[in-house]
């Protein structure tokens, strides 16, 4: 009688069924004329180097997509412990090359690619590197994405989806010149908006006793838009997930201010809102950059908890209302993990959820939330 498998090893077995074999250069080819038709709506006569790799970037994905709701509807079938890794930065590096290797299609590419007359390499240069991180703090969080995948973990990262990252540089009579990073603007073929898990994080305010318990009321409301990005694991069938943050604001557009003149003030609401989003370490060397640096940090913890927690609510497959009703068994289901001091107000906010929203006594939240350190 054979060995039975480990729980390890069954996860890496995921058995994803209708993917074409990856061997194949020629459903590669096909795939690659399809999206360049039908997703680009572009031909060879006009097809530009970045169209060429879009459509190779979505015949790729084509790869994944399988593996990665399959890996999805695993975790939910068998509710093992999931791991969040809560940063303010990925530096994830760029995607193609990274998915085709682990993917084990990285040949078949780069001969349905020189099969169809162009330079692999070339279309893999325009990739924009994503504005998502700086040095080592973000690519600790990369790597450690990654491996998890590659062990066939369940995890998930927790980040913001900044607009612009930092900076590019150019020098000028000598100088430094610091221009926007504006990677997102050809758009990014690897993620995916999911608007029906959009939440709401709260700002400013006060605290107002009522008899049912304090409530936070008077508040400044700022939408959570999560976009999500495929990370596969190196020769397995694991797909896990990257869930970034966007900030959006409740109501964007003041019509009434619009129609008066006031067109600056009819955006406002929404560029104060899409600030916090907006670029990776502003400058706090004054107070408005420092109270906006808290406001991201406040606002990837905020959101990512109560995106855990509706999870961890929601165990069974295919249901989006909330199964568990005890929190007993969180500390044997979840494992949050801070990358440095960033996230640190995920503490108090953890509290702040079981006592306020969930109503749980302080001293069994208090307990709950030490085990998540």
């Amino acid at each position: 009688m054979a060995k039975p498998l480990t729980d390890q090893e069954k996860r890496k077995q995921i058995s994803i069924r209708g993917i074409v074999g990856v061997e194949n250069v020629a459903e590669l080819k096909k795939g690659f004329n399809r999206h360049l038709h039908f997703t680009l709506v572009k031909d060879r006569n006009v097809a530009t180097i970045r169209d060429y790799y879009f459509a190779l970037a979505h015949t790729v994905r084509d790869h994944l997509v399988g593996r990665w709701i399959r890996t999805q509807q695993y975790y939910y079938e068998k509710d093992p412990k999931r791991t969040y890794y809560l940063s303010l930065e990925f530096y994830m590096g760029r995607t193609l090359q990274n998915t085709m290797i682990n993917l084990g299609l990285q040949n078949a590419c780069d001969e349905a690619i020189y099969q169809l007359g162009l330079d692999i390499e070339e279309l893999e240069e325009m990739e924009e590197d994503a504005g998502l991180g700086n040095g080592g703090l973000g690519r600790l969080a990369a790597c450690f994405l990654d491996s998890m995948a590659t062990l066939g973990l369940a995890a998930y990262g927790y980040g913001i989806r900044y607009e612009y990252g930092i900076f590019n540089q150019k020098i000028k009579d000598g100088w430094q010149v610091e221009e926007a990073d504006d990677w997102l603007r050809h758009g990014n073929p690897w993620e995916k908006a999911r608007p029906e898990f959009m939440l709401p994080v709260h700002f400013y305010g006060r605290v107002e006793s009522t008899k049912t318990g304090p409530r936070w009321v008077d508040t400044q409301v700022v939408l959570a838009m999560p976009y999500d990005t495929p990370v596969p694991g190196y020769m397995n069938n694991t797909v896990n997930t990257m869930r970034l943050w966007s900030a959006r604001a409740p109501n964007d557009f003041n019509l009434r201010d619009f129609n008066v003149g006031d067109y600056i003030q009819a955006v406002l609401d929404r560029n104060l809102a899409e600030n916090i989003s907006r670029v990776l370490y502003p400058n706090d060397n004054f107070f408005e950059g420092k109270e906006l640096r808290l406001k991201q940090e406040y606002f990837v913890v905020a959101a990512s908890l109560q995106d855990i927690i509706r999870r961890f609510k929601a165990s069974k497959l295919g249901c989006r209302d909330s199964v568990r009703t005890s929190f007993d068994s969180f500390p044997e289901k979840v494992a949050i993990q801070l990358n440095d001091t960033h996230p640190a107000l995920g503490i108090p906010e953890l509290m702040r959820i079981f006592l306020d929203v969930e109503k749980l006594p302080w001293d069994k939240a208090w307990e709950i939330t030490k085990k998540k350190k």
